[in-house]
């Protein structure tokens, strides 16, 4: 194997033919080809992927090559005439090996010339991908049923189709050393600041792997350095006006090519409650929806510890609520019930994940309906660690950010352990660190409580409450 590294074409096109075959292994891989065409006495080399070149575009770049032979073309002109009838979307001329590699297995097409020292590639991709379709995560009852693809140029374009504004820019990087994978940097220059630009920029730039396995999961850990810190530090949207609007309100995207999700940053724990649907009905109609999601959200991380500690230390619970908490224990300890509740919930969600379409209604009813009414009846649970698990996880549900909702169930688990050992002191205790580790947090540089830490009283009243669009002043 050829090492890579500072390689530049040569005027001799055996050379470069030899050098570029064995880093491409052209006899080896059955889709990594080169068709050789002679023009004027002078051969003509292109390199390309069978499965990632449009056939269409390539022929008919591959004819108007052929058809310079009919012409009267001087020898000291024909590369300009050649890269003249290379009229095909963008081109590029190169004189890195490194580069001529990394566009041709991206799809690219590479044309190098018998007694030329650099080379030409042409955009001529089509990546194999699926239509556009709503993703399941972020439905709405009205709004665009188009969501993201695997497909990096697709995206691009579906953002570029709400934001037509010539000031939207995205930037293209090629990251790992071996993987090469397309990631994208979108944003709009004079609303997103040129610090968090460049910032983003630098820290794509540093990154040396060899591959993204994980492609968008992998870049987020090498970018933000998230280490074991389980709250999201980014936000991921499938909806390409999601990404619009945050771009106008000066965030920055990150597209990473094979991944349907985007990167939105940097965000606040407000960005990652908030939904569209809020945005498709009345702002009155959306507001009350946002207050529903708010209390779900709470209700899921502080009703099984609040109801925890009034068992566990009933002189807390007023006479009048004096109802509320089991007659009889069982035999498990309550703290057993309910980890073994919540845990029961995450095998029913991670089973659902795993579970086919067709037979995940069935597993619902097999779980939901047999096994938690004869884990009440044979006494294995009492009926209230049932019915306030449930709806806590019902709650949790409510959560629009996937990871966020996972990071609040664990924080909970925190909760109720805290609660059951240290009753009182340990709940408030626990949930004044949880406050200040999310206050210590930030994304890109932005406090991930704001603007409730640091407070600012409008931006606040402004997350809570759904203002009606308003015209811009004296238009």
């Amino acid at each position: 194997m050829i090492a890579i590294k500072n390689l530049i074409l040569t005027k001799k096109i055996s050379e470069n033919v030899a050098v570029l075959d064995d880093l491409l292994g052209v006899d080896i891989s059955y889709d990594v080809s080169h068709r050789e065409f002679i023009i004027k006495n002078r051969k003509i080399q292109c390199y390309f992927v069978t499965g990632l070149c449009d056939a269409t575009m390539s022929t008919e770049l591959f004819k108007s090559l052929v058809d310079i032979n009919d012409i009267e073309v001087p020898n000291n002109k024909l590369v300009e005439t050649i890269a003249n009838r290379l009229v095909h979307f963008q081109g590029e001329k190169v004189t890195d090996v490194e580069k001529f590699i990394g566009s041709v297995v991206s799809g690219l097409l590479g044309i190098i010339i018998d007694d030329c020292s650099h080379g030409y590639i042409v955009d001529v991709r089509s990546y194999p991908t699926r239509a556009p379709q709503e993703p399941d995560t972020e439905k709405v009852v009205r709004g665009s049923r188009d969501g993201f693809t695997e497909n990096i140029i697709i995206n691009t374009a579906l953002i570029r189709r709400r934001a037509k504004d010539h000031n939207l820019r995205n930037e293209m990087f090629s990251v790992g050393e071996k993987s090469k994978m397309d990631v994208c940097l979108c944003y709009v220059e004079g609303l997103t600041p040129p610090e968090l630009v460049n910032d983003v920029r630098k820290r794509i730039l540093d990154i040396k792997v060899d591959e993204l396995s994980m492609s968008d999961k992998a870049l987020e850990e090498l970018i933000v350095k998230q280490r074991f810190n389980p709250y999201p530090l980014v936000r991921y949207s499938e909806r390409p006006d999601t990404i619009a609007a945050h771009l106008y309100q000066g965030m920055i995207a990150i597209v990473v090519d094979t991944s349907p999700s985007v990167i939105l940053g940097p965000i606040t724990i407000f960005d990652h409650v908030h939904h569209v649907e809020e945005y498709r009905q009345t702002p009155l109609i959306g507001t009350y929806l946002r207050l529903i999601r708010y209390s779900g959200i709470l209700m899921a991380m502080f009703l099984v510890p609040l109801w925890l500690l009034v068992v566990v230390q009933p002189d807390l619970l007023p006479e009048s609520l004096s109802f509320i908490g089991p007659k009889e224990v069982g035999n498990i300890p309550i703290i057993a019930q309910i980890l073994m509740a919540e845990f029961g919930i995450e095998f029913l969600r991670i089973a659902s994940i795993h579970t086919l379409t067709p037979l995940s209604t069935a597993m619902g009813i097999i779980a939901g309906v047999l096994v938690g009414q004869i884990a009440i009846d044979v006494g294995l649970f009492t009926p209230e660690v049932v019915l306030y698990v449930a709806v806590s996880a019902i709650g949790n549900y409510l959560t629009p950010s996937y990871e966020l909702s996972l990071a609040n169930k664990f924080s909970k688990i925190i909760f109720i352990i805290c609660t059951f050992f240290f009753k009182l002191p340990g709940l408030l205790i626990s949930v004044a660190v949880w406050v200040i580790f999310l206050a210590s947090l930030k994304s890109f540089n932005k406090p991930y409580l704001y603007p409730l830490i640091p407070l600012n009283l409008r931006e606040l009243v402004k997350n809570i409450i759904r203002f009606p669009m308003k015209n811009k002043k004296g238009a």
